[in-house]
């Protein structure tokens, strides 16, 4: 008896595609649409004091503020997730450089984040002259800093403790060093760094209002953000303000 080898006509003549398709190539060009808008903003010029950015309390800018600060904490997590896997790998792989990579790791993790702020903020701006790049790459940079050192520390240590049944299979099946890392490594750290990202998400909304309130040489600029929105409304008492604020983070975070 034959075994049919090809598509039946029903098969055929069926779409290659369905809704579940459409829907989300229609839902990733939406995306994208609104980081290119959201995104766009943060190159306009910064020319303090002449030119620099300011925040409105008017409830109708809290989804394009949202859109801000939620871009920056997805770049930060993307920036926090590669340092991650590079860091983690080399401290678990080299001894010499576990000895002086996780110490450090232990004493950057103790520097608040206003002090990494302080420090990196001048650098920032000076590295885009004239562009509010500069503030944007400073506030991503604090998140940044509240975000990486615990998943850092998940994904070390998960790859220290890799069960010895999985590490003599892949040494039987004598696999490279880069599919090591992609089929074993990887994904046995992958629940654990998961988990800390999204501890570390979330604690990065704590840190947003004071990544977006950034003072250089005695001088205060705001970013437009949900973080500084919050920051306006309790310098001016503003409580329907700061109602409106918070109802935003709540909805953003269950989005």
């Amino acid at each position: 008896m034959l075994r049919r080898t090809f598509p039946s006509p029903e098969a055929l003549r069926r779409l290659p595609f369905g809704l579940a398709d459409v829907a989300l190539i229609l839902g990733t060009l939406v995306l994208l649409g609104l980081i290119a808008r959201v995104g766009a903003d943060t190159l306009i010029s910064f020319v303090p004091p002449d030119v620099v950015p300011s925040v409105s309390l008017d409830p109708v800018n809290l989804p394009y503020y949202a859109g801000r600060s939620t871009l920056r904490m997805f770049i930060a997590l993307f920036f926090s997730t590669l340092f991650t896997l590079i860091y983690g790998y080399i401290a678990s792989k080299n001894r010499r450089a576990e000895q002086v990579l996780i110490p450090l790791l232990d004493i950057l993790q103790s520097v608040p984040v206003l002090g990494f702020l302080s420090i990196t903020v001048t650098g920032f701006i000076a590295l885009f002259p004239g562009s509010l790049l500069g503030l944007e790459a400073a506030s991503i940079f604090a998140i940044f800093t509240s975000q990486v050192w615990n998943m850092t520390f998940s994904f070390y240590q998960s790859l220290r403790t890799v069960p010895p049944e999985l590490d003599e299979a892949a040494r039987l099946y004598r696999l490279s060093g880069w599919q090591r890392f992609t089929k074993l490594e990887v994904p046995l750290a992958m629940i654990g760094l998961l988990w800390n990202a999204m501890m570390s998400f979330g604690g990065g909304w704590f840190f947003v209002a004071a990544s977006e309130a950034i003072s250089v040489l005695n001088r205060d600029y705001t970013l437009p953000g949900l973080g500084s929105y919050v920051a306006a409304a309790i310098a001016k008492e503003d409580l329907p303000a700061l109602g409106w604020a918070l109802l935003t983070i709540a909805v953003v975070i269950l989005f």
